[in-house]
C-alpha cells in the first residue's frame, strides 16, 4: 500500500494553529505518510510542529460556514486545534489523518521508515541481554541457571527465548510446569536480593480448576527457592473472590495442602477496562476549565486513579517487605502475569535495589520486567484517554507503573539518577515513537518482525551523550539503602508533569529547574575549590618541618 493513496490533500495554506498558552499561529499544513507538519509563516519567529500520526488518539470536525476546524487529541494527552479554510479541504485532511493514524499493519509504522540523524555509539537492542543479567547473578550465587527451553518460543509464546530458573529443575520438569500454568508462563526468577539471598519469582495463575488439579514439578520448582525451614509468600494480585471464580474457568490458585510452606496473600489490583475508564475520567477532570474546587476534587476522586496507585504501591511494598524484612522468598502472579504482576515485581526492585534507581539500571528493568516479560505494549497502548473506539485490551498499565515510580522519586528526590523528564519520555514513546522498542506484544512478535534488524532502539538514542544529560537528576546522590515509600493517601499526589502538562504554562517551572541546576553546578565548583585549598594547606603543613 502506498501512503499517497491515503492522503487526499497533502498540503493546505492559511491554516491557523491553536494551542493552550500560545498565541494562534497562521501557516502551512503538510501531511506525509507518518507526520502532520505545521510550519508558520512568521519570519520573525518561524515555528514548526511535527506530530506523528501514531500519536493521534482521536479527531473531531466542526464547521462554521466554509471554515472548518479539526480538533486533534493526542495519546500524550495534548489537544491542538487547526482552522482550515474550505469545507472540502478540511474534510479531506480529516479523513486522511484518520486513515494514517489507524494503520493496521505494524510494518507500515514509522519505526520501519525512521533513519536516525544522531551518531549511534551503542546498539540498544543488545544493551540488556539475559546473558549479561545472568553474569551478574552468577557472581553472587550458583543456585540458578539459564534455560533455553523457549529458544523457538514453542513452550511459552509470551516469554523470551532465555529465562533464569533454579539449577535443580531440568527442562523436562519446566515443560510439565508450563502445561500447569496459564499461557504456559511457568515461574521464573525476577529478582535476587544480595543482602540475604531471598528471591522474587513471577508466573501466571496455576490451572487447578474445580477439581483441584496439582503438578508436583510446579511444587518442586517453587520450593527450590526456599531455604531449609523457611516459608515463602505468594502474592496474588487478584481478590480472593476473583481467584476463586477463576477455578470455574480452569484457572485458580495454589492449594495450601500442596504448598504447605507458602502463605498466600491476595492484594487486589484492578486491570483492563477499569483502568482505562479511570484514565479517561482523570484526563477529563484535568481538562475541565470550570475552576470549581468541589467539582475538581470530586472528579479527581471519582477517577480512582490515585486509589490504583495506592493499591499497586502497597502490593510492591509488601513484596519488598517479605524479602528484606521477613527474609522470605516471594512468588507474584495474577491471572496472565503480564500486567499487575509486572507492576509489583518491578516496583519492588526499585524499592530494594539501588541499581534500578540509576538510568541504565532502570532501562534494564524496563527491558527485563516489561519487554522481555511479555507485557503486551501493542495492545495496551493502542489507544489513550481520548479514543472513541474502545476495545477491551487497552489499559494504562505501564503509565500507572511510571506514575508509581514518580511518586517514589518525589518522596526520595536524591536517590534517583534520572529525573521526571525521563519518565515522561518513556510514557510518550510507549504510545507513539520513531523507535521500535515498544512495538509488538512480546519477544516472539518482535523477533518475527525483525525489529532489531529493521528499526532503531530507543536506548541507542537515550544513551547518546547529548540526550542522556537531559534525563539526569542534578540532586542525585547514590543511596545503597532500601527505600520505603509512604503509601498514605496524604503522601500520594497527582502527577502534574503528565496530566496537567498541556493545561498550564510551564515557563516558570522550567526557569526554576534551570536555576536549580545552575545552583548545583556552582556548588560543585565551590566544593572543588574548597578541596583544592584543603590539599594546599595539607601540603604546606607537611612541608614546614623540612625548612
Amino acid at each position: 500500500m502506498e501512503f499517497a493513496e491515503l492522503i487526499k490533500t497533502p498540503r493546505a495554506d492559511n491554516v491557523v494553529l491553536h494551542r493552550p498558552f500560545y498565541l494562534a499561529v497562521e501557516g502551512t499544513l503538510c501531511l506525509t505518510g507518518h507526520h502532520l507538519i505545521f510550519s508558520s509563516r512568521r519570519h520573525d519567529n518561524a515555528e514548526e510542529l511535527w506530530l506523528l500520526h501514531s500519536n493521534i488518539d482521536s479527531i473531531e470536525k466542526r464547521f462554521v460556514g466554509s471554515l472548518g476546524t479539526i480538533v486533534i487529541k493526542c495519546k500524550d494527552l495534548r489537544i491542538i486545534q487547526l482552522d482550515i479554510p474550505g469545507m472540502e479541504e478540511c474534510l479531506n485532511i480529516a479523513s486522511s489523518i484518520e486513515a494514517l493514524s489507524t494503520l493496521d499493519s505494524v510494518t507500515l509504522m514509522y519505526p520501519f521508515f525512521y533513519r536516525p540523524m544522531f551518531e549511534i555509539i551503542e546498539d540498544g537492542w543488545s544493551s540488556f541481554l539475559p546473558d549479561q543479567e545472568f553474569e551478574l547473578l552468577s557472581s553472587v550465587t550458583d543456585e540458578w541457571r539459564l534455560s533455553c527451553i523457549n529458544k523457538d518460543f514453542s513452550v511459552c509464546p509470551s516469554y523470551p527465548p532465555v529465562v533464569i530458573v533454579p539449577k535443580s529443575i531440568d527442562d523436562e520438569a519446566l515443560w510439565k510446569v508450563a502445561m500447569f500454568r496459564h499461557g504456559s508462563r511457568f515461574p521464573v526468577l525476577s529478582y535476587y536480593h544480595k543482602k540475604n539471598g531471598m528471591v522474587m519469582m513471577r508466573s501466571s495463575q496455576p490451572l487447578t480448576g474445580t477439581n483441584g488439579r496439582r503438578c508436583k514439578e510446579d511444587e518442586k520448582l517453587i520450593n527450590a527457592t526456599l531455604r531449609p525451614g523457611k516459608r515463602g509468600y505468594i502474592i496474588d494480585t487478584r481478590s480472593l473472590n476473583v481467584a476463586q471464580q477463576a477455578r470455574a474457568k480452569g484457572g485458580g490458585f495454589e492449594q495450601e495442602a500442596h504448598y504447605p510452606q507458602w502463605r498466600r496473600i491476595h492484594k487486589c489490583i484492578e486491570r483492563f477496562n477499569i483502568l482505562q475508564e479511570s484514565l479517561i475520567k482523570l484526563v477529563e477532570a484535568c481538562n475541565d476549565q470550570s475552576h470549581n474546587m468541589d467539582r475538581w476534587l470530586s472528579k479527581l476522586e471519582a477517577s480512582n486513579w490515585l486509589t490504583h496507585i495506592k493499591e499497586i504501591l502497597t502490593a510492591a511494598c509488601l513484596a519488598a517487605q517479605c524479602i528484606d524484612r521477613e527474609g522470605a522468598s516471594v512468588l507474584v502472579h495474577g491471572t496472565e502475569g503480564t500486567d499487575s504482576t509486572l507492576q509489583v515485581t518491578s516496583l519492588a526492585q526499585i524499592i530494594l535495589d539501588p541499581r534500578c534507581r540509576t538510568i541504565r539500571g532502570f532501562e534494564s528493568l524496563v527491558v527485563r520486567e516489561w519487554l522481555q516479560a511479555g507485557h503486551p505494549f501493542q495492545q495496551r497502548c493502542a489507544q489513550s484517554a481520548y479514543s472513541n473506539s474502545k476495545q477491551k485490551w487497552e489499559a494504562p498499565v505501564f503509565l500507572l507503573f511510571l506514575d508509581c515510580v514518580w511518586q517514589i522519586l518525589r518522596q526520595f528526590p536524591c536517590s534517583f539518577e534520572f529525573n521526571e523528564r525521563f519518565l515522561i519520555m518513556l510514557f510518550e514513546h510507549a504510545y507513539a515513537s520513531q523507535f521500535g522498542t515498544f512495538l509488538g506484544n512480546n519477544e516472539n512478535e518482535r523477533s518475527k518482525l525483525k525489529l532489531p534488524q529493521k528499526t532503531m532502539s530507543l536506548w541507542s538514542w537515550v544513551n547518546s551523550s547529548e540526550e542522556l544529560i537531559k534525563f539526569q537528576n542534578p540532586l542525585f546522590e547514590a543511596n545503597s539503602l532500601v527505600i520505603w515509600p509512604s503509601v498514605a493517601p496524604q503522601s500520594l499526589q497527582l502527577w502534574e508533569g503528565v496530566f496537567l502538562r498541556w493545561n498550564r504554562p510551564s515557563k516558570f517551572l522550567d526557569e526554576a529547574q534551570e536555576e536549580m541546576i545552575n545552583i548545583i553546578k556552582y556548588n560543585k565548583q565551590l566544593q572543588a575549590k574548597v578541596n583544592a585549598l584543603r590539599r594546599q594547606i595539607a601540603e604546606m603543613g607537611t612541608a614546614e618541618p623540612m625548612l
